[in-house]
């Protein structure tokens, strides 16, 4: 493929979308839907710091300031909305319909709008209204009771679950899904993402296989959870990990082959009664090597095994380094955006912004002021 045939301008090239500035799913989604080529314009705070410029999830976006409490500021806000494609919020219930921005108000302005909100517990139930963070979430959901170690309390998944899988990534696809109906129908929609629910149905695969009979309530007694001495991590010589996942019996051959264990010894792969024996064997081995010998000696083969690496060492891997998987623009490293395109890939155009540093062209772009020219009207403080 040459430069030629490449779009750098991304597949989401013209759509415009305007963010409301939070916390959580809210700036991930944006940087997702600005790194897709999405014209992202984030509404900021007074009150609140923008990103520094070395923070990742800031980019792609440019920034106006707005006191949604002050009338002519609020006056911005909805010409944004009546010229934007979508637009999200991540505010309690009923907060938007108090500033006069709710679904309501910007649907008699922009009937095309796609309005998404981002919440935890969602825009209703006995919940709906209380504080609540990623944790919360994904407890209620059923996903944090089967995450963590069989004789101890459940673990904390980063926030990788709730905010980013069950929040930004349900968002965007919402959006995107509301955006593509609105071509045929002509009419925009509310979206409401609660990560609770989104969880719930994260969790759909492993309510499949309980029905089956394939799964059972407790940490770590199941081939997923860290129950099967296959599917989990194990510490080296140095003190440092590796971990391995081979599911399929030929798999799960070839590693037993290179750890130098007796298939016939070590009992079969699903026999349950036996996992806390052959977890056993299977650790003393990995400690009598080095993570970098076991990787010498393991990786790029079927064996399902990966060395676990810190954040510092992830970017220097070979074949994350073949990929360019994290790059550095504006001299930040971070991860590239991803997926792939062939066509019209995406790509980081702009630095996380200071606050306000684009009401000029952001004015200009969306509501047709001239530079330069008086504000007044507008709201510029």
């Amino acid at each position: 493929m040459t430069p030629a045939t490449v779009d750098p301008r991304g597949p989401l090239s013209g759509l415009r979308v305007l963010e409301f500035a939070g916390i959580g799913p809210g700036p991930f989604a944006g940087m997702l839907l600005g790194d897709l080529g999405a014209d992202v314009v984030r509404i900021d705070r007074r009150d609140q710091p923008a990103p520094p410029i070395t923070d990742p999830v800031g980019r792609n976006r440019r920034s106006i300031v707005l006191d949604l409490k002050v009338a002519s500021d609020r006056d911005i806000a909805l010409r944004l909305m009546e010229n934007a494609d979508a637009l999200f919020e991540g505010f309690r219930p009923g907060v938007m319909e108090k500033l006069g921005l709710g679904p309501e108000a910007a649907l008699v302005l922009n009937p095309r709008l796609v309005y998404a909100r981002m919440t935890g517990w969602g825009q209703y139930g006995p919940l709906a209204a209380a504080a609540g963070h990623d944790l919360n979430y994904i407890a209620l959901s059923g996903a944090l009771d089967a995450i963590g170690p069989r004789n101890g309390p459940p673990a904390p998944p980063l926030n990788l679950v709730g905010d980013l899988g069950g929040g930004s990534l349900y968002l965007v696809v919402g959006i995107l899904a509301a955006l593509l109906e609105a071509r045929t129908s002509g009419r925009g929609q509310v979206i409401d993402c609660a990560i609770c629910d989104c969880v719930a149905t994260l969790m759909a695969p492993f309510m499949a296989l309980r029905s089956q009979g394939l799964w059972r309530d407790g940490r770590g007694s199941n081939f997923l959870d860290g129950g099967a001495p296959y599917y989990g991590a194990y510490e080296c010589a140095d003190g440092r990990y590796v971990c391995i996942g081979p599911i399929e019996a030929r798999f799960f051959d070839e590693l037993l082959r290179r750890v130098g264990i007796d298939p016939v010894t070590f009992g079969p792969q699903n026999d349950t009664a036996r996992w806390d024996e052959q977890r056993q064997r299977l650790a003393q081995a990995f400690r009598t090597r080095s993570r970098d010998e076991w990787c010498a000696l393991m990786e790029g083969t079927d064996c399902c095994f990966a060395p676990v690496l810190t954040l510092t060492e992830a970017p220097s891997h070979a074949h994350l380094r073949a990929r360019e998987v994290h790059v550095a623009p504006f001299g930040v490293l971070q991860p590239a955006p991803a997926p792939r395109f062939s066509r019209t890939q995406a790509s980081i155009r702009r630095a996380s912004p200071a606050a306000d540093a684009d009401r000029q062209s952001i004015l200009h772009d969306w509501i047709g002021q001239l530079p330069g020219a008086a504000l007044k009207d507008f709201g510029n403080s």
